[in-house]
């Protein structure tokens, strides 16, 4: 578990943190196809499709944007050690990152939630169940790769490209 992560006292964890997180989160989801209007969820399910869409799109070129930003801090941090070992420095470097690269970074986790969540939002609007993107995703790895009794798509489902 990361230092930025914790687990309330005397709860158990589950087997998948992300799995419950998923199936959670993919079940209210589900739930807000029934609520009213002020549900920000629901108008995504219930109206028009391009609004979902947009926000997608939106979403993954934000979290596009927030991994810039982390790798720029970084590099940043790193050109900077580097000025100041000087050139023939024969020790291991100790790069020191600054407050920013941490807040970039969690700004990235931030973006990339909410691409998840819209992406959730889609494939509910379509009728794409977790278990069924799971079997997709598990397609597409090696035997080696795949978890043991994953749910996988029978063959005529299996599309590549269009």
């Amino acid at each position: 578990m990361s230092d930025k992560t914790y687990l309330p006292a005397g709860e158990v964890p589950p087997a998948s943190q992300i799995g419950a997180t998923l199936e959670a989160l993919a079940a209210t989801i589900a739930e807000r196809r029934e609520a009213g209007e002020e549900s920000y969820t629901h108008r995504l399910l219930s109206g028009p499709a391009d609004e979902v869409l947009k926000k997608i799109m939106e979403e993954a070129g934000e979290t596009a944007l927030a991994a810039k930003d982390v790798e720029s801090w970084a590099c940043s941090s790193l050109a900077a050690t580097l000025a100041v070992a000087g050139a023939d420095a024969d020790d291991a470097l100790s790069v020191e990152l600054p407050p920013e690269y941490d807040a970039a970074v969690d700004h990235l986790r931030y973006e990339a939630a909410d691409v998840v969540y819209h992406l959730l939002v889609a494939l509910e609007r379509y009728g794409i169940g977790l278990d069924e993107f799971a079997a997709e995703l598990n397609t597409r790895m090696t035997d080696a790769e795949r978890p043991q009794g994953a749910v996988r798509l029978h063959e005529e489902h299996v599309k590549r490209g269009k």
